[in-house]
């Protein structure tokens, strides 16, 4: 338990082992906008309460993406140019000029048309495991939904899907032992999802599908597309974004529920109850939080919350702690799948960077969470889980369990 403001740490080591929720509410109660110090980087200002890490979501004039990206660490100028190219790091217009082209391929009729194939794949993927008494839930089933899905948006064949989960692992997992070998290899990583996308993208332009592959490479809005470097670097935004997110929020959807025998039996013994399924999966949202934090950079002097900020600060949101916050929920630390209101901000505060993908990422942790139960009721722990170790994503990497079909 934290006692003090002097021992406040929110780097990788601390999330490795669990979600700081202790530190969380001290900081909220007693210094909600905190400087941190880092030992390999200049600090940054931890901005811990609901109001105020909405407040500076849509506030993108004040507390910029682009100039210092979305991660704690500072970047070379090098990295940094490149990294201004994905959409996480731009600010408008550059950034609502992006999401207007590649908005093309997240249209309702292709979204509506990927839910009723994510019911199909959820399906199959619960069928490849009946019969085993233990497995792996992360690899072999959380994260299968998300791999398949974007293979499917994409038009690749299912096979290439291990291909994205190593790259998706060495992209997100550099600061993790288990995932990265090198301070090159997360480059690497990109480099050759970038590969693959430009093939892809070539193929589309003269072999176009109903794909939103497709729809990227031949969107057009007043006459303005996407370059060929516009389409590569959204590709690797969607790998980690559509992949490494929602694997991780069905993870710790169904790390809740083990924990929780008394929820789950509630939520099996209504499994056609759709209404509470929705709502008990706004509470995955809220309780898995799949990014800790994104940083901004004050474009100027300002205040939050009575602390004065100079231009130039880092200002990191974080949003484990703006949805544990009691001034938003009613006892924040409890599991409710029946939470109504639960405004809670895993989708980030609202604003530009309100994610794209948030509707698919709804559907494939309802179906996924729902299909497996009804088929795994019984599922129990079989081991311990284990964390990443990460200061931005919010990941189980291993998460043994007992069927008991």
């Amino acid at each position: 338990m934290t006692q003090s403001l002097a021992h406040i740490d929110l780097l990788e080591d601390t999330w490795a082992r669990s979600v700081p929720y202790d530190q969380f509410d001290l900081l909220r109660r007693d210094a909600p906008v905190f400087w941190h110090e880092h030992p390999a980087s200049e600090g940054f200002w931890a901005v811990t309460r609901y109001d105020d890490v909405r407040a500076i979501s849509r506030d993108h004039e004040t507390f910029s993406t682009e100039l210092g990206s979305t991660f704690i660490t500072d970047q070379t100028p090098e990295t940094l140019e490149i990294m201004r190219m994905t959409i996480l790091n731009m600010d408008p217009p550059k950034h609502s000029r992006y999401r207007r082209l590649v908005s093309a391929g997240f249209t309702p009729r292709m979204i509506n048309r990927l839910i009723d194939r994510i019911q199909e794949r959820g399906l199959a993927i619960v069928a490849t495991v009946a019969g085993r008494e233990q497995i792996e839930f992360v690899e072999e089933v959380a994260a299968e939904l998300p791999l398949q899905m974007i293979c499917e948006m994409i038009g690749v064949p299912d096979e290439e899907r291990h291909r994205i989960f190593d790259w998706s692992n060495r992209l997100v997992g550099f600061q993790d032992e288990d995932f990265r070998t090198s301070e090159e290899d997360g480059q690497m990583a990109a480099a050759e999802i970038y590969a693959f996308c430009e093939s892809i993208a070539a193929d589309r332009r003269e072999n176009p599908r109903d794909d939103i592959m497709t729809a990227l490479v031949m969107a057009e809005v007043d006459g303005d597309r996407l370059t060929s470097d516009e389409i590569n670097m959204f590709f690797v935004t969607l790998v980690v974004a559509g992949n490494e997110t929602t694997r991780n929020l069905i993870a710790h959807s169904l790390q809740a529920l083990l924990e929780r025998p008394d929820v789950k039996a509630d939520l099996v013994a209504n499994i056609d109850d759709d209404d509470l399924w929705s709502s008990a999966t706004e509470e995955f949202l809220r309780w898995g939080s799949s990014i800790h934090n994104f940083r901004r950079t004050a474009t100027r002097d300002t205040e939050i919350g009575g602390q004065s900020i100079k231009a130039g600060d880092k200002v990191v949101i974080f949003y484990a702690s703006a949805n544990r916050d009691p001034d938003h929920f009613i006892d924040p630390n409890v599991f409710d799948p029946r939470r109504s209101p639960n405004e809670h901000l895993t989708f980030g505060g609202g604003g530009s960077h309100f994610c794209l993908g948030a509707n698919l990422a709804r559907a494939q942790i309802k179906i996924m969470m729902r299909e497996f139960l009804r088929r795994f009721p019984n599922v129990e722990p079989a081991g311990q889980h284990r964390r990443m170790r990460s200061d931005f994503v919010n990941g189980i990497k291993y998460l043994p369990v007992r069927l008991n079909a």
